[in-house]
């Protein structure tokens, strides 16, 4: 059975003392709110400390009922109708306690958001909701009134994927106080912190196709052309991810069987998906599914103000990084800041209430990705302040979430694990004057086609709008037609848009990180250096010779499959090495990964790898990204799998996402009794 989790719980003395403290700190508000607004009233201390406890025993006794039958509405009015109840609450409780006047719907609106913001503000300062035990009990009675769920001794998986945190930052993370939780895990001796290799390419896409569905097999990137059909697919675009599925399935997902999905690419052959790419669109498993994210009254509140305080971070943080001349310094302008609140908080804050109430219903296994540091790492970088902040924010909200674990109807494994890290350095735009794009157009001497295609960020933010509005209830239909000039064939699409037509004579140019996927469209199959060479002569060595590229793959027709690099080549074939291999500083299982990369249907006609300095430890994305995944080299390579101890460890090195499907499958199939296939397909 799974142990104990070391999750710091203060002692009840201190709970008490936190509480009277807020309570208090929540009474001179009203004091204040009374000097400030004119049609509010409150006579003294007394009735103002009255009316912070009313107002609590309200919340806690009224709101879940009051929540369950008022749903439809609150869903409709996109939530804006828990203000109107918030204001009804104040009314309820002037009347209650007496010497207090409400004049006005407005004042009572200003009175709920000053308690709101006081409670986030004192309660983040004493950690009052370090247990989480009030939002916790909600969710659970509304959970007993919609599913009714039957309690027992089989143990569950809650699977946290912290997108993008490599195992070295987390190391270090533990050490700095970044990342406390996730330290005690280890120190406590609960879990074991393993290290992993990803296949190439090392991106969320591919990786979750591994962990997943059991197999990511030709998959080259993050977005890639593909020649048969003409088409390019993007791993989180809602309609690419749904086809995908459908090729990469083998009916032995991780989370077959009753799991859920949530935010992730891929459903992991579960139907009980949501905020899932493969998914959206599609019409979701059950009722009242975001019931569970307006479960206590100041949710909204508390989002709203969140994100707020986000995106004022984000500006100081961009703001102070300008000033200092820190570099490598990232495109953090525009409508980035709200972009990252989106990520970080939003969809966050979501995710987190809609776990709170997986756990309460106690479903088998349960998948989470988490995006918000690999969000702002992408734009600040690995390390970064703001970047290390949201990861410790990340960490005390997953410590939040677990502490009502003793109360859910089965015990639960925790697995954290990274889908991939990420390496940084100034973009090969900055370091060289030119896109990679326009370098294969300047060596070329013909027309090149970069589709513009919308980031990771935005597209992650366009699921969930996605998701939403296909939903059949109410709030569904408010979101369909708010949506609906951003709509795309049911999708919603957010962030740049266009697709260059795409025609026979083109060379299409993709970028996924530090990985450069070159395609001539004009060229049936595979073209070969000869072919290429022939087309457009200097291309390649052109390609190779550049600064700011360590290696380009491509087919010959005598030698087979080689590595290019500005002073050798390796023959992927038998492993011969001619002058310096270009693959040395790559890692030892380089040749491996690009040989399976190069029997994709899919692999491009040149695969272009960006430099990697092993001493600055730093490369250089074709993208306009600071921290950046999807090629070879350094830290984008190896993320974590923080394991409990008391499972069977992996008894040989894991390399590749099928590894961790394998492992994974195995854990659940021993503690669950599973019959399913454990392989990874």
């Amino acid at each position: 059975m799974p142990p104990p989790l070391p999750i710091d719980r203060p002692s009840t003395s201190i709970k008490v003392w936190r509480v009277v403290v807020l309570a208090i700190a929540q009474a001179v508000t009203l004091l204040v709110v009374d000097l400030l607004v004119d049609d509010f009233r409150i006579d003294g201390f007394v009735n103002a400390l009255g009316m912070v406890i009313t107002l609590a025993v309200l919340n806690a006794f009224l709101w879940p009922l009051i929540v369950r039958v008022a749903l439809p509405l609150i869903l409709l009015t996109l939530g804006l109708l828990t203000f109107v109840l918030n204001a009804a609450f104040v009314w309820a409780a002037a009347a209650i306690v007496g010497g207090v006047e409400v004049g006005s719907f407005w004042s009572a609106i200003a009175v709920a958001l000053a308690l709101a913001v006081v409670n986030i503000i004192v309660g983040g300062i004493l950690s009052i909701d370090g247990d989480h035990a009030w939002q916790s009990r909600i969710v659970r009675r509304v959970v007993n009134r919609v599913e009714h769920p039957e309690r027992g001794d089989v143990p569950g998986f809650l699977f946290i994927q912290i997108d993008g945190l490599g195992h070295d930052v987390l190391e270090d993370a533990m050490v700095s106080g970044d990342a406390p939780f996730l330290g005690r895990l280890v120190s406590s001796g609960t879990h074991r912190l393993l290290e992993w290799e990803c296949d190439l390419s090392s991106q969320t896409g591919a990786m979750q196709a591994g962990i997943l569905l059991g197999d990511n097999h030709n998959m080259p990137a993050f977005r890639w052309y593909e020649k048969d059909t003409g088409r390019i697919m993007v791993t989180n675009r809602p309609k690419d991810a749904a086809e995908i599925e459908t090729r990469q399935s083998t009916g032995v997902g991780l989370l077959l069987g009753g799991g859920a999905s949530r935010t992730n690419v891929f459903s992991g052959d579960t139907d009980d998906t949501m905020l899932t790419f493969s998914t959206a669109g599609g019409k979701l498993l059950g009722r009242n599914r975001f019931l569970y994210v307006v479960s206590t009254p100041y949710a909204l509140f508390r989002i709203i103000a969140l994100a707020t305080a986000d995106i004022v971070r984000e500006l100081r943080a961009a703001r102070r990084a300008r000033r200092h001349g820190v570099q490598p310094y990232g495109h953090r302008g525009g409508v980035y800041p709200l972009l990252r609140a989106s990520t970080t908080v939003v969809l966050a804050e979501i995710t987190w209430s809609i776990l709170v109430a997986d756990i309460a219903r106690g479903v088998p296994t349960a998948y989470v990705d988490l995006v918000g540091y690999d969000e702002v790492a992408h734009h600040s970088g690995i390390a970064a302040p703001d970047a290390l902040d949201t990861l410790r924010r990340t960490d005390d909200q997953l410590e939040r979430l677990l502490t009502g674990l003793s109360e859910a109807p089965r015990p639960y494994y925790l697995v954290v694990l990274a889908d991939h890290g990420q390496t940084q350095g100034a973009t090969f735009k900055q370091r060289y004057g030119e896109t990679l794009d326009e370098v294969v157009q300047r060596l070329a001497g013909e027309k090149v086609a970069a589709p513009v295609l919308a980031e990771e960020g935005w597209n992650n933010v366009s699921g969930l709008l996605t998701d939403a509005a296909a939903d059949e209830s109410r709030m569904g239909k408010v979101v369909e037609r708010a949506t609906r000039s951003r709509a795309v064939d049911g999708e919603v699409v957010l962030g740049p848009a266009t697709e260059e037509q795409l025609d026979d004579h083109d060379i299409v140019v993709l970028a996924s990180g530090n990985l450069g996927l070159v395609s001539f469209a004009d060229i049936p199959g595979r073209a070969t250096r000869q072919r290429i060479e022939e087309a457009n002569p200097g291309l390649i060595e052109g390609l190779r010779h550049h600064d700011g590229i360590g290696f380009v793959m491509v087919r010959d027709e005598v030698l087979g499959d080689v590595a290019l690099g500005p002073n050798g080549i390796h023959h992927l074939a038998d492993g011969r090495i001619e002058g310096e291999d270009p693959l040395m500083v790559f890692g030892p299982n380089t040749a491996d990964h690009l040989r399976r990369t190069s029997s994709f249907d899919n692999c491009p006609d040149l695969l272009v790898n960006s430099f990697y300095d092993p001493v600055a430890d730093e490369g250089a994305a074709f993208e306009e990204l600071i921290g950046f995944h999807g090629g070879l080299g350094g830290k984008q390579s190896r993320p974590f799998v923080l394991a409990p101890a008391g499972l069977p460890q992996p008894e040989h090195p894991l390399v590749g996402a099928g590894s961790i499907h394998t492992l994974f499958k195995s854990w659940v199939a021993e503690t669950q009794g599973s019959t399913v296939d454990a392989g990874a397909g």
